[in-house]
């Protein structure tokens, strides 16, 4: 069971002393004075395969709130939905061996990972859902991500917000290749709808669901996160939200 952020507070002398490697890595280092620093290291000693809850088809949520962006206007968007998303391409590039350029078939024809999870909302609300996509992992694997790789960028097709700056979002490589990460291309046994991100999204269960980019056009490995948006690695990140959301 993972922590909560009360008990990270309480037990952060133990976790100080117990962070090993990770503990010692400036960039995590400068994280430890917050809930967010906390939080990161509680996760990453219980072990990068630890798994959020996964519940049974009875469990799932008549209804499931659609947040955030539902139905982007970009023409290039418009017009790979008009088209069934013939054209569109899942483009997975930066510090890799192999840059891929993938259509929504081959995406559906590589091994894919289904998973009934909860979508925990920062704005109070819950919903089950399930699931089914390629892991990352295995993508990036396929892309022959490179040894210096320490972000995942995810480029969006939606813009949000009144900035008109297109959606994006991060997550770190230990993320990347957890499990559960998944590039989900089916809601409850049916292909993703509009308004919740189709042709594809991300779904990284550990953390909250403005984590979870919908739209997703791109994914672009780097070393750092210098000159994506404002520089905090995410749309909201970059807004005052904490980058690392875990739960």
């Amino acid at each position: 069971m993972l922590l909560s952020r009360r008990s990270l507070v309480i037990g952060s002398g133990a976790l100080l002393a117990g962070c090993d490697k990770l503990a010692t890595r400036p960039d995590v280092l400068k994280l430890l004075g917050s809930a967010e620093g906390l939080t990161l290291a509680s996760q990453r000693l219980i072990g990068r395969d630890a798994l959020a809850q996964e519940f049974s088809r009875a469990d799932i949520s008549p209804i499931f709130k659609a947040n955030g962006s539902k139905d982007p206007q970009e023409a290039a968007y418009l017009a790979h939905k008009a088209s069934g998303f013939q054209d569109w391409r899942l483009i997975v590039d930066g510090l890799v061996e192999r840059p891929l350029a993938l259509s929504l078939a081959q995406v559906k024809q590589l091994p894919a990972r289904a998973q009934i999870t909860r979508h925990d909302c920062v704005e109070g609300w819950s919903a089950i859902g399930e699931w089914a996509g390629p892991q990352m992992g295995g993508l990036l694997t396929m892309a022959g991500a490179k040894a210096s790789a320490r972000y995942v960028v995810l480029h969006c097709a939606d813009r949000y917000g009144s900035s008109g700056e297109l959606y994006y979002e991060s997550i770190d490589m230990l993320d990347a290749f957890h499990p559960q990460t998944i590039l989900a291309h089916s809601m409850n046994g049916a292909p993703l709808r509009t308004e919740y991100g189709a042709p594809l999204r991300l779904r990284v269960e550990r953390q909250l669901g403005y984590k979870q980019a919908k739209y997703v056009m791109r994914l672009e490995l780097r070393d750092s996160l210098d000159g994506i948006g404002r520089g905090k690695g995410g749309f909201w990140p970059d807004r005052g939200y904490e980058w690392y959301a875990g739960i």
